[in-house]
């Protein structure tokens, strides 16, 4: 993912917004966000648009009620998860599209999420799955789901850059000693998940996730919340920026207020990489390789909270992009 493709410092949105109006979501992304235009989820124009009902609801097994819960209607099933593109489902995705199709200069890359399969396998088993069979289902799911957004990005899009993230909130499990897989399995799991698509992959680390099982899946970028960051990740992450791999620093929070002002949270994420470079990761890297985001969704937010967070993380992005400039100047003179 070279910097022809996504530029140091773009800034992108992660998961959710607050918004009934699917195309008044899609123009606030679009105002706010033009470097790496996210595709929005939202929740609160339907319930079926969550996180996990939106993609369940492909699995024959699985049926998807109208307040967004999962209800098994077969304990296993030999028919193929079915993936399908509607309104009640992904209205904002689709009311996306649509607006940047319009555009009158092509949209040179977009950002789209799904949920991958350790966040789903648990939601499947919890709803009542025998628990292989959840997994199983999960990684079929996130597979297919994935190969179905490329595909209908690049109908609508067909010049532009994908950038595909699976959110795995369930990451947060693996801190404990009771994960409710072992580590090579779920490792393997995401990583085929993360090898479906063609297009650039990354996963979306919510808070205190375990990011050495999300690198060690392979993706080309992870997504990570700077208030959460452990710097004994520093030496896993140093390997990740010499293989060419891109973090998106969530630096904006989304779990308390946050004022107009965004040197605050540049003065945060600075610290942060001061820290890490202590521990040996490159300096050029930190900056050259990395992107802006809020740390989560917005959807609980209200709009106007939910524009402010977009328009820090771009503010943050500019000058991240600024810094990977000098940078470079420097340690090339």
């Amino acid at each position: 993912m070279s910097a022809s493709l996504v530029p140091a410092g773009a800034a992108t949105g992660i998961g959710s917004l607050p918004h009934h109006d699917a195309n008044a979501a899609a123009a606030l992304v679009l105002r706010c966000l033009p470097e790496l235009p996210a595709a929005p989820e939202l929740p609160a124009r339907s319930p079926r648009e969550a996180m996990i009902a939106r993609w369940a609801g492909a699995i024959p097994e699985i049926e998807v009620t109208d307040a967004g819960e999962l209800r098994v209607v077969a304990d296993v099933c030999d028919a193929p998860v079915t993936p399908v593109f509607d309104r009640r489902h992904h209205d904002g995705f689709l009311t996306f599209l649509d607006l940047l199709a319009s555009q009158p200069v092509p949209t040179p890359r977009v950002k789209v999420q799904v949920t991958g399969p350790l966040t789903l396998g648990i939601a499947l088993e919890r709803a009542g799955l025998e628990h292989g069979h959840a997994y199983v289902r999960a990684v079929e799911a996130s597979r297919v789901w994935a190969r179905a957004l490329e595909r209908t990005v690049r109908e609508q899009l067909p010049a532009a850059h994908i950038v595909m993230f699976f959110d795995e909130p369930a990451l947060v499990e693996w801190r404990s000693d009771d994960a409710p897989l072992d580590r090579e399995t779920a490792t393997d799991l995401l990583s085929a998940a993360l090898a479906a698509p063609a297009c650039t992959t990354g996963v979306h680390v919510c808070g205190n996730g375990d990011v050495r099982l999300a690198l060690d899946a392979g993706p080309r970028i992870v997504a990570l919340d700077v208030a959460c960051a452990d710097l004994d990740d520093a030496f896993v992450l140093s390997r990740f920026l010499e293989a060419d791999g891109w973090i998106a620093w969530g630096a904006v929070p989304t779990d308390r207020p946050v004022g107009e002002s965004a040197s605050p949270l540049w003065k945060a994420l600075i610290e942060l990489w001061c820290e890490l470079t202590r521990r040996g990761c490159d300096p050029v890297r930190l900056r050259g390789q990395a992107i802006a985001t809020p740390s989560c969704g917005l959807a609980l937010h209200g709009a106007s909270q939910a524009e402010r967070a977009m328009r820090l993380a771009r503010e943050i992005g500019a000058r991240v992009h600024d810094q990977a400039a000098a940078t470079r100047l420097t340690v090339g003179a």
